[in-house]
């Protein structure tokens, strides 16, 4: 017998099974391999960086609320409210990348070679949701903690100086790194939900800018009961030193806008599960 006259015996082939551990390690590898994804994070906190570095600097305690409503250099603000000034801001940039990074894929067509590895489907948003959320939520709290500190030196000597140590300081900064990975998970659902980038993106500019301002046409009544329930509403009373007449709670604000993010979600996992890529 001639070694050609053997078996062949095919070779074994190691296959692993698909997991959630797996599925999310595989959205993080993918979420830091995209350009996008570094340059959107950068633009974020140069956002915060700058925004709040401004308004600090620029403050001017002449300026009285019959001037405006609260903003960069006025005088009814406090240190808190203006080191995160360029939270509003920072939240487009944080929710465009989830929507980049759910309806990006819908886009160049690699949604169906993810979907084939994870036939299930529903890890695929639970881990995108879960990468982005936590980077987002970690990066910019780090981010207003930064905006802050950086301000402090321009508020030195003014009434409304705070520091660190101060009461709702910390829960405040914080609040805007919670509030800011939910925008992150809401634009990743909303990308899945409309699987398109454009729309999605459109859709979040809409709810999150847009919306509050057409509340203003309403009656005053429905005006009064109505918009504190709003997503960016409930979201900025998450990161608000104190609570103004009509506003939220943070408490009440965190499980409003959480509440819009998990609704959200839920639409995009239904249309996940029930229709094709």
């Amino acid at each position: 017998m001639t070694a050609t006259d053997l078996p062949v015996v095919p070779a074994r082939t190691r296959v692993h099974k698909v997991t959630g551990r797996r599925v999310l390690r595989s959205e993080w590898a993918k979420f830091w391999s995209l350009r996008s994804s570094w340059i959107t994070l950068g633009v974020a906190l140069v956002l915060l960086f700058l925004f709040g570095a401004i308004a600090s600097y620029t403050y001017s305690p002449d300026v009285t609320a019959d001037a405006g409503p609260p903003g960069p250099g006025s005088g009814n603000s406090d240190a808190v409210s203006l080191a995160l000034t360029g939270v509003t801001f920072a939240s487009l940039a944080v929710g465009v990348l989830g929507v980049l990074l759910s309806a990006g894929e819908y886009s160049t067509g690699m949604i169906r070679s993810t979907l084939a590895a994870v036939p299930r489907r529903l890890p695929v948003l639970w881990s995108k949701s879960a990468v982005i959320g936590v980077i987002a939520l970690v990066l910019t709290t780090v981010g207003a903690l930064a905006a802050f500190q950086l301000g402090v030196p321009g508020l030195d000597g003014e009434k409304i100086s705070l520091s660190l140590g101060d009461d709702g300081v910390l829960r405040s900064l914080a609040g805007a790194g919670v509030y800011l990975g939910l925008v992150a998970v809401f634009g990743v659902a909303l990308g899945v939900l409309l699987r398109s980038s454009a729309g999605a993106i459109a859709a979040l500019v809409g709810i999150l800018l847009i919306l509050p301002g057409l509340a203003t046409l309403l009656p005053d009544s429905w005006y009064d009961t109505i918009t504190p329930y709003f997503p960016s509403n409930a979201g900025s009373a998450i990161y608000s030193l104190t609570e103004s007449a009509g506003s939220l709670s943070p408490g009440q604000g965190l499980a409003v806008f959480a509440g819009w993010v998990a609704l959200a979600l839920a639409g995009a996992a239904y249309r996940l599960v029930r229709t094709d890529a």
